[in-house]
């Protein structure tokens, strides 16, 4: 069974497409080896949804080229 991250030490940081009115705000940290935690940022205790980075930086490159 896999363990749980320990996200106590997360840099958290909002996504610069965030609304200014701190709304629909996603958050990520990518302070973690192997690992790109993502949470959302009106709800920092509720579940977070852990994406390996290579996954993630698949993603965020699939969106800038979209």
């Amino acid at each position: 069974m896999p363990t749980t991250p320990d996200l106590s030490v997360a840099a958290w940081r909002k996504s610069s497409y965030s609304n200014p009115d701190g709304g629909n705000c996603v958050e990520v940290a990518d302070n973690l080896p192997g690992i790109v935690p993502v949470r959302d940022s009106k709800n920092p205790d509720g579940p977070t949804l852990i994406f390996p980075t290579g996954s993630w930086a698949a993603f965020i490159s699939t969106l800038k080229t979209d």
